[in-house]
C-alpha cells in the first residue's frame, strides 16, 4: 500500500499543474459516475497537498477532491498527449503536462473539509509529536505496532515504515502502549519521520526487517520474524533479539 512518503512525492510531481485551468476527464466508468469531470473541467487547480495517505486537490470555488490509493493506486505525471492504454480514473490536463490517476480506489469530492478524522501527519514540518503521543496513549492496552497504523492517531505511517521505525528504536511491535516509555515512543515517531522524509527526498532507506522474515537482523544477527497483527491482520516484522518485550498471539 502506498504510504505517506509516496503521497508526498506524488504531490510534488503534481505541482506542475498548480495555477492552471485544467481539462478533466474520468475515463473509468466507476469514476465517471461520480460526476467529477462535469464539476471540475475548466477550473483552476489551486493547490495539491498530501495529508497522511490522502492526496487533496483544491480547485477554485472551494472544491476539494480527495484521492486515496489503497493497495494498487498510483499517480503519474506525463507530457500532454502521452499515449496510454487502459482507462485511468482521472486525468487532469494542463498546457504541457497531465496528471493521471490509475486504480483510483477512493476518489471523492469533499468540499472544503479535506481528509476527515486524521491524526497529525508524520511528515508535517514540523511534526506535531506532542499530539501524536497524546493520541497514542488513548488506548494503553493496544500493541504499539497496531496503533501506529491507525490513521486517526498518526497519519501517514503504513506497514513498511511501521516495521522499520520500530526496528530503529529497538521497540517490539507487540509491546502494549502502557509498557512503552515516553522516550521510546517518541524515538519511534522520530525514526518514522526521518525515514519517510529521507524517502520523500529521493534516497530510499534500506529495509532492515520489512519482508525479511527468516533472514539475519543486520544489527544483532537474530532471525527476523513475521506474524499477522491487529484486526486487519497486517503483517508485523521484527527481530526478537533486539526488539524485546511483548509476544505475538499463538499461531
Amino acid at each position: 500500500m502506498p504510504e505517506g512518503d509516496s503521497l508526498h512525492r506524488a504531490a510534488r510531481r503534481l505541482q506542475v499543474l498548480v495555477g492552471e485551468r485544467v481539462e478533466v476527464e474520468t475515463p473509468h466508468p466507476r469514476a465517471a459516475v461520480k460526476g467529477l469531470a462535469e464539476r471540475l473541467n475548466g477550473r483552476r487547480l489551486e493547490a495539491v497537498e498530501a495529508v497522511g495517505k490522502n492526496l487533496l486537490l483544491r480547485f477554485e470555488g472551494g472544491l476539494v477532491v480527495r484521492s486515496h490509493l489503497r493497495m494498487t493506486g498510483r499517480w503519474r505525471v506525463e507530457r500532454r498527449g502521452t499515449p496510454r492504454s487502459g482507462r485511468p480514473w482521472l486525468v487532469l490536463r494542463g498546457a504541457e503536462h497531465e496528471a493521471v490517476l490509475w486504480s483510483g480506489a477512493v476518489l471523492e469530492l469533499v468540499g472544503g473539509r479535506g481528509a476527515p478524522r486524521l491524526g497529525p501527519d508524520i511528515l508535517g514540518e514540523p511534526p506535531d509529536f506532542g499530539t501524536m503521543l497524546t493520541r497514542l496513549r488513548s488506548d494503553p492496552e493496544r500493541a504499539v505496532g497496531d496503533a501506529l497504523l491507525d490513521q486517526r492517531l498518526v497519519a501517514g505511517i503504513g506497514n513498511l515504515w511501521k516495521a522499520e521505525a520500530l526496528w530503529e528504536a529497538r521497540v517490539s511491535p507487540w509491546r502494549r502502549l502502557d509498557d512503552v516509555g515516553e522516550d521510546e515512543l517518541l524515538a519511534v515517531l522520530e525514526a518514522a519521520h526521518t525515514l519517510m522524509r529521507t524517502s520523500v527526498e529521493g534516497a530510499r532507506p534500506a529495509r532492515r526487517v520489512y519482508r525479511r522474515a527468516g533472514r539475519a537482523c543486520p544489527r544483532c544477527g537474530g532471525i527476523v520474524r513475521s506474524a499477522p497483527q491487529g484486526d486487519n491482520a497486517r503483517t508485523a516484522y521484527w527481530c526478537p533479539g533486539c526488539q524485546v518485550g511483548g509476544s505475538p498471539p499463538p499461531s
